[in-house]
């Protein structure tokens, strides 16, 4: 962890060391330690060494991209190695608003003695050793037609709507003697030019989340958003800066799940638990899908709790099944036991004896079998209580036939949607035996 602070964040926690730092500064080495953002800035948001041509800074909102950006031009320009800069932007509001104007932008991060100085009515930024900067809107790419450049700072670039203002830019990279150098400070979203940026062996990639950078941040906000998206698809890529991606041939997409999750839920009608257990601890899939869904009194599906566990041993997994149960007042447990056998249902006795069981055992594919519950959620009949990232994740990310892991919380998803959507008297591709014993009759099943 401590690699992972500035020095002023290490000397902010140490209150003696910060005064003999402090103490033995002159007052020229005082005044222009203010605007050393070596010292100041955070590790992450100092400029990568090595060969590079993009530096890429894919993180939430509020972990400093902006100033992070406006401090590098700068940077560069003391440097004296670029003379020619783009800044870009997706609007011009967010260009002269942001990123020339902002509180962290170009013009509050240029040191008084090099002053940056702009000009609106023709789109410069100029410093006194003669570097200029030019802005451009992506809502505009021809007027990256035909100019040059050395640098450039890319904000928001997942949110640009031409992909051609990418590549005009990149065009214009182009002034001869100076390696050219990108930045690009971003909200992460799976779009094509991000997706290429990652891969690329030019790019040095820079990951970051909103808390990382709570301490300049108003406790207010980040108890609110916290509250309000920690765990939902938007806080995970707005504030985790996660890239959730959808597979092309996945059975469901994230919008949709988003479309339909809810909070609360109507009278239940019955409720169980369903067990997909992993083939062997020793599996590099050895994850074994624990998940919780109920049948509303208006006869959709609600997913109730996302209980997986990975590398559990078996009594583990049990333990955690029955718990779920108990907790929820489920009326049945439903184990696959294609590879477990009756050693499923044998270790759910062990922990708690005369539950009701039912084995399911799969005799078609995952495919077949997926399908059918998928059509649920296309109809608007399954709904999520709250939010389940890693099942989400497996459900918006497993493709049929292409595939080569195994989704075991999707499993045990589809285990459950059958059973209380379908019934055993449907063609899904799976055959049951059925062992009722113990409580849970009351929902009238």
């Amino acid at each position: 962890m401590q690699s992972q602070l500035s020095l002023a964040e290490r000397l902010a926690q140490n209150p003696a060391l910060r005064a003999e730092f402090f103490a033995g500064l002159s007052e020229e080495e005082a005044f222009a330690l203010q605007y050393d953002w070596k010292f100041w800035g955070r590790p992450k948001q100092q400029e990568p060494s090595g060969d590079w041509w993009y530096w890429v800074i894919l993180a939430g909102r509020g972990f400093g991209k902006s100033r992070t950006g406006g401090q590098w031009i700068n940077a560069r320009v003391e440097s004296g190695n670029c003379g020619r800069i783009a800044l870009v932007g997706e609007t011009v509001a967010d260009v002269r608003d942001i990123m020339v104007e902002g509180p962290s932008g170009v013009l509050a991060c240029s040191p008084p003695w090099n002053k940056a100085r702009y000009a609106p009515s023709n789109r410069r930024v100029t410093w006194a050793n003669g570097a200029v900067a030019t802005t451009y809107s992506a809502e505009t790419p021809d007027q990256l037609r035909g100019p040059e450049h050395d640098s450039a700072w890319c904000d928001e670039l997942a949110k640009w709507k031409h992909r051609d203002a990418w590549d005009q830019l990149l065009f214009g990279m182009r002034r001869p003697g100076v390696v050219p150098r990108v930045l690009v400070t971003t909200t992460p979203r799976p779009t094509p030019i991000i997706k290429e940026l990652v891969k690329d062996p030019l790019t040095r990639l820079t990951r970051g989340s909103t808390y990382e950078n709570q301490t300049n941040l108003s406790p207010v906000f980040l108890q609110k958003i916290k509250e309000k998206y920690a765990g939902t698809r938007l806080g995970r890529q707005e504030l985790d800066a996660e890239v959730l991606d959808d597979a092309p041939g996945a059975l469901w997409k994230r919008d949709d799940i988003e479309a339909d999750r809810v909070h609360a839920t109507p009278e239940m009608r019955r409720i169980v638990v369903a067990i997909d257990p992993s083939v062997s601890a020793e599996s590099s899939t050895s994850e074994t899908g624990i998940v919780a869904v109920g049948l509303g009194k208006d006869g959709h599906g609600y997913v109730l709790s996302d209980g997986s566990i990975e590398r559990p041993t078996p009594e583990q997994w049990a333990k955690g099944a029955v718990a779920l149960y108990n907790t929820l007042h489920a009326d049945r447990i439903i184990g696959e036991v294609n590879n477990g056998g009756d050693l499923v249902q044998s270790n759910v006795d062990a922990v708690q004896k005369n539950l009701p069981f039912k084995m399911v055992r799969a005799s078609r594919g995952k495919h077949v079998r997926a399908e059918p519950i998928s059509s649920f959620y296309e109809q608007h009949r399954v709904h999520h209580v709250g939010m389940f990232p890693l099942l989400e994740d497996q459900m918006c990310q497993w493709e049929p036939g292409v595939s080569t892991w195994s989704p075991n919380r999707v499993d045990a998803l589809v285990w459950a949607l059958t059973e209380l959507m379908l019934g055993p008297e449907i063609d899904t591709g799976h055959a049951v035996t059925k062992v009722a014993t113990g409580r849970g009759m009351s929902r009238g099943w």
